[in-house]
């Protein structure tokens, strides 16, 4: 019987935790703070901050979003960024991208604060993560929610083979470190790469996000694999589907999430997890 991974489900609960420590907090007369800087009116990235700032206050967090033109310079980013650095209030930073044409991503990136990088962008970040350096510092959000979905299948993953398909630094890369780091043996391709059935049919775990419609068939899929589908596409009659042929291959899986429903709502989970992680974090610190 093939389990399907209720992100939904798995999100909620999530979220009932963060709104539990949110409140441990506001008890103690400290409150999370998330900003969210957003610039430019692509109507995509206009619907993701919504949501995200809907989530926030719905959990207690206080959530900021600043709305900036696209003909914004640089240096007028730069400085907004830095503002919310030296806020105490805020806790959390994230730039929605993509930016508008002209604007240096990696470097708006890099001018956040380490430890208020929500999305664990940032590379020291990145740079611990991989290096599986113990402390405390953030991850991004959908490879540590889709952490969190492999948990709850309560399946050992050490010595297991998982394949992620995807190099891009929100996903596919963070992804296979973290997986490395779980002791699973890993391999990283992608939508370009040769021999991919090769590949897929010999994972335990196949965690996919190309953005190509089906890219992953039935016959691509070991039996008794667990498969994560990150992708979030549209097919020919403008129905949202993912990277993952989900009717046919979940005949073949032991457990295979979802779209929609599967990582999408994880992904803001763990970002609302992750402001609170960094506000206690902050706390820690100031009280060393």
């Amino acid at each position: 019987m093939t389990t399907i991974i209720d992100g939904k489900k798995l999100a909620q609960n999530l979220n009932d935790q963060t709104k539990a420590r949110v409140a441990t907090l506001r008890n103690q007369g400290i409150v999370p703070g998330l900003a969210v800087i957003i610039v430019g009116d692509d109507p995509a990235s206009a619907i993701y901050v919504r949501n995200k700032h809907r989530k926030a206050e719905q959990l207690g967090i206080k959530s900021v979003v600043r709305r900036l033109p696209a003909t914004i310079t640089q240096a007028d980013l730069l400085a907004v960024v830095a503002d919310y650095n030296q806020d105490a209030t805020i806790h959390g930073i994230l730039v929605q991208s993509p930016l508008p044409q002209g604007l240096d991503e990696a470097a708006v990136i890099n001018a956040i604060a380490p430890d208020k990088d929500v999305d664990g962008f940032h590379p020291l970040n990145v740079g611990k993560m991989f290096a599986n350096v113990p402390g405390h510092y953030p991850v991004s959000c959908t490879p540590r929610g889709i952490m969190t979905m492999l948990e709850s299948l309560n399946v050992p993953l050490r010595g297991k083979h998982a394949l992620v398909v995807g190099r891009s630094n929100i996903v596919g890369r963070p992804m296979a470190a973290l997986l490395l780091n779980a002791d699973m043996t890993v391999t990283i391709t992608h939508k370009c790469g040769a021999n991919l059935h090769d590949l897929a049919i010999a994972a335990d775990v196949l965690v996919v996000a190309t953005g190509v419609t089906h890219l992953i068939k039935a016959e691509d899929v070991k039996p008794g694999a667990i498969v994560i589908d990150v992708g979030m596409d549209r097919d020919e009659q403008g129905h949202l589907t993912g990277d993952v042929d989900f009717d046919r291959v979940k005949d073949r899986a032991a457990a295979i999430s979802p779209v929609p429903g599967g990582v999408g709502p994880m992904t803001i989970a763990t970002l609302m997890r992750q402001t609170v992680d960094l506000c206690e974090w902050s706390e820690q610190r100031a009280n060393q």
